[in-house]
């Protein structure tokens, strides 16, 4: 396993409520960059607010960093996360032929979601960015939590075999994104977006975008430079910019 990165804290909490509110809560601590972990966690939070809790044996972790560039970059910092994810899934073991990334922050293990990323700001300005990320290491949520048509949920445990405990999968991931993260200041979003690509779920295929003013069905071309999904549709092509993506 390779080392901790330089210049980086690392919290390890045996339970919390969540592991966002307690980043954004010490936004002014100075403690930035750091890793916030918990063994258990009572009160996550998913994408659209929806609840979340952390299993002991699984992961829950927040990324709180400054935020140093245009505010324009931060959402990108998702495929940054899910490239990261994507490497330290791989880096314990899992073979990379059955890892794929669902936009906007999903990481698929054989076609089943294994791991998710949350966005966040926080302070004044924003002035930070917290990552939320939970991994299925020893359990998956049962079918009657998930929601309806959303793909089935994975484990590394009972889907691969890996045991893994939480710390260490913090250590392989703490490198992976500090390796991302070097490469998109050195680069920009276009490594990083032709990385994702490489990688993408049902990439060429028809995929339902689905918003609050209804469903757009098309083929899965490509990512804008904004890291909107650009579909081809009866209508033509058209970007989605935020939507849950189902798939046929």
């Amino acid at each position: 396993m390779n080392g901790w990165p330089t210049g980086v804290g690392r919290r390890v909490f045996d339970t919390i409520d969540s592991t966002n509110i307690y980043a954004r809560a010490i936004v002014n601590d100075g403690a930035s960059p750091v890793w916030i972990m918990a063994h258990e966690q009572t009160v996550g939070v998913g994408r659209r607010g929806r609840a979340w809790s952390t299993q002991r044996g699984n992961f829950a972790a927040t990324y709180l960093a400054e935020i140093k560039d245009d505010l324009n970059t931060v959402a990108l910092r998702s495929f940054v996360a899910a490239l990261a994810l994507y490497d330290a899934l791989n880096a314990v073991g899992v073979a990379a032929d059955r890892l794929s990334l669902k936009w906007p922050n999903d990481v698929l293990l054989d076609g089943g979601k294994v791991a998710g990323i949350l966005l966040e700001t926080a302070g004044v300005g924003p002035s930070h960015i917290c990552i939320g990320i939970g991994v299925n290491l020893a359990h998956a949520p049962e079918p009657a939590k998930m929601e309806t048509n959303a793909v089935p949920a994975k484990s590394l445990l009972a889907d691969v075999g890996i045991n893994i405990n939480a710390e260490q999968f913090l250590d392989a991931l703490a490198f992976a994104y500090q390796q991302r993260e070097t490469q998109f200041r050195a680069s920009g979003f276009d490594t990083i977006r032709t990385d994702w690509l490489t990688h993408a779920a049902r990439l060429g295929e028809t995929i339902i975008a689905r918003t609050p003013k209804g469903d757009t069905v098309g083929t899965f071309e490509t990512l804008d430079e904004t890291g909107a999904v650009i579909l081809q549709t009866a209508k033509g092509r058209c970007a989605i910019h935020a939507a849950e993506i189902f798939f046929t």
